[in-house]
């Protein structure tokens, strides 16, 4: 053999050998992950306050067979289902705590929300902001109220439901990918990924433990639009939100939109800013114009529900989505940029020219929403 090919096929050797070890080291590093978390599954779940009532309520536990004593109250029969292994209950457990506390602020490992913190790039977010009573909302007669985003409801759907937005079947866990892309403004998980596996189970438990029927819908799934048919066709004013903002929703949402945080915990969540849900989401009322008026009129004020006109509710909703908030992914740099101008520098700016503002209130303008409500 030539010398100069003898060097070519060795040092094509060893490039083949550089590329097989770091794939093999890729390979063991994977190895070791998925061996850390099938060993997490086997750990017992340290519950969050309102999974632990919720659970009480609903009396889970592992058996043979497993009888709500919701539907017995609501109904008065009883019926008895298939019943959960510890497995399942783990499971249920984990879903249940991700919906209550996404980023893990009662965590003590991160592992123990499945890391669900990389999925989202705002601070704020929680699945329960909007599944409002972890999924599972209820009057004080424990009556399923209408429009809630009934996680139960969602799965009792079954199967592929039809997403006019997309023009897409999708299933259910595909359907909360969407929510951490579009209303968690963050990253879409693998729809074999633990956190997808876990919410799926908890809203099955859900469903069953509720009495509800697979391949059938309810009320309580989803949203309650309003749509502009709905109103006294006054047209969406800005100022009017405004007003209504500041009137009905400031005193919780801070009166920029960008939620209330006390020592480091959210105590209600931004609908404005970089922590908000982005311009992508049916949420955001240019692209939906429905959705968020019904979520209003139907969950907001706390303890008012259902005390806002349909107008009230399209005037508040439009004025939220004129605020500055992420671009979706979609979206090109140039929005992408003037968004994020419009978060973090006109803020400063406007200060900067107010006579009335001193350097020191300027200075801690970023954190003027991490304070209780006055």
């Amino acid at each position: 053999m030539k010398p100069h090919m003898k060097h070519g096929t060795i040092k094509k050797l060893v490039s083949t050998s550089v590329v097989i070890t770091i794939l093999g080291g890729l390979y063991l590093v994977a190895l070791a992950k998925h061996e850390t978390r099938a060993a997490f599954r086997e750990q017992p779940v340290t519950l969050t306050i309102g999974c632990n009532q919720k659970f009480q309520k609903y009396n889970l536990q592992a058996g043979d067979s497993y009888t709500s004593p919701y539907v017995t109250q609501q109904t008065g029969q009883t019926i008895r289902l298939a019943g959960y292994s510890e497995q399942d209950i783990r499971a249920i457990q984990r879903g249940c705590n991700i919906i209550d506390d996404t980023l893990g602020q009662d965590a003590k490992l991160d592992i123990e929300r499945w890391n669900s913190k990389r999925y989202i790039r705002g601070k704020q977010t929680s699945c329960d902001h909007c599944h409002q009573g972890i999924g599972d909302k209820q009057n004080d007669k424990g009556q399923r109220l209408v429009g809630s985003l009934s996680m139960a409801a969602s799965w009792s759907n079954g199967g592929d439901t039809y997403d006019r937005f997309t023009g897409l079947l999708l299933p259910f866990e595909l359907r909360q990918m969407q929510c951490f892309i579009n209303s968690s403004n963050g990253y879409k998980p693998n729809i074999a990924d633990d956190i997808i596996r876990d919410i799926t189970a908890y809203s099955r438990f859900l469903s069953g433990a509720l009495g509800l029927k697979y391949h059938t819908r309810y009320a309580e799934q989803g949203i309650d639009e309003v749509s502009v048919s709905m109103t006294e066709k006054r047209g969406d004013d800005y100022v009017r939100g405004a007003a209504l903002f500041k009137q009905k929703c400031a005193k919780c949402h801070g009166k920029d939109g960008r939620g209330t945080v006390v020592n480091g915990r959210v105590i209600f969540p931004a609908v404005a800013g970089p922590d908000s849900f982005n311009k992508q989401s049916r949420n955001y009322f240019r692209f939906v114009s429905t959705i968020l008026p019904g979520f209003i009129c139907r969950n907001m004020p706390l303890g008012q529900e259902g005390s806002l006109k349909s107008q009230e509710c399209r005037d508040i909703a439009f004025y939220i989505s004129n605020l500055p908030r992420p671009a979706g992914d979609r979206e090109g740099p140039v929005t992408a940029a003037w968004q994020q101008m419009m978060m973090f520098a006109m803020p400063k700016l406007i200060a900067f020219f107010n006579p009335e503002t001193t350097s020191a209130q300027i200075n801690n303008l970023d954190n003027s929403q991490n304070s209780s409500p006055k």
